[in-house]
């Protein structure tokens, strides 16, 4: 079976690098025109459409704070003046703040996550259903956590945030499906990326991590993009307001293969 894009246009925030970046390339690499949506790294993200644009596809880099709405609807005007209607919207920009016990966090700090992780999302998936509603097509993938179920002590920010996108996700679904127009979520495991370089390079961290992935292995950046690449594909046409687990079996508590 292959999977192909062709025809369609993908915006993916956060697409400047690691998990964002992969699934714009994969997504590029099925036949979609492609926006990389970049904060700060202006560089990596002209580079990766330069990548696109000498394999022959469409591709253009638009800058944007998804915490503010102003230049979310900035970035969707300039992508879609340079690609056209958007079919569809990878959620990837994400943070996960500073470390810190609930009842000492600073309300800045802790505003933050939420303002990106959570009001970016709602920004950027409501332009875009209301152009999908409208043509009645599209698709919404939120790129979540396997911290909306599993607890991470010290960020407690970032976990609420990856919950609440869980289910507006699912109510998202709901009300857009009258109109053919699907969202649903993915929850990546440990990926290794340059974000947690200090983890995965020290061999006493990465084997206590080892340790709660059943597959016994970090995942690739490769392993999101492709599964986003399908579920956002014809072939995952039938799955709608829900969230896939892309986790080496993290989810499934390890902890308790030996007894309870």
């Amino acid at each position: 079976m292959q999977i192909r894009l062709d025809g369609k246009f993908a915006l993916v925030t956060g697409a400047s690098g690691g998990i964002g970046q992969a699934i714009a390339r994969s997504l590029a690499a099925s036949g979609a025109a492609v926006a990389f949506h970049y904060s700060s790294h202006a560089d990596t993200a002209h580079a990766s459409v330069a990548a696109v644009q000498g394999e022959g596809g469409r591709a253009v880099a638009v800058q944007a704070d998804v915490a503010d709405p102003a230049s979310v609807q900035a970035m969707f005007d300039a992508a879609e003046r340079a690609l056209g209607p958007i079919d569809i919207l990878i959620n990837c920009a994400g943070i996960d703040g500073k470390q810190a016990p609930s009842w000492e966090i600073d309300l800045a700090d802790w505003k933050k996550v939420i303002d990106v992780n959570l009001y970016g999302t709602f920004y950027c998936s409501q332009l875009a259903l209301k152009s999908m509603v409208a043509r009645k097509k599209g698709v919404i993938l939120n790129i979540s956590s396997v911290h909306e179920v599993i607890a991470w002590s010290g960020y407690s920010a970032y976990t609420a945030s990856k919950a609440a996108v869980s289910m507006m996700s699912k109510t998202m679904a709901q009300e857009a499906a009258p109109f053919g127009v699907r969202v649903l979520s993915l929850a990546p495991g440990a990926i290794q990326t340059d974000i947690n370089r200090a983890v995965w390079s020290d061999p006493e961290q990465m084997k206590d991590l080892l340790t709660k992935i059943p597959l016994g292995r970090m995942g690739k950046v490769e392993d999101i993009a492709d599964m986003v690449t399908v579920l956002v594909s014809d072939v995952g046409g039938y799955v709608t307001g829900t969230t896939l687990f892309v986790d080496g079996g993290m989810t499934d508590y390890p902890e308790f293969a030996h007894g309870g």
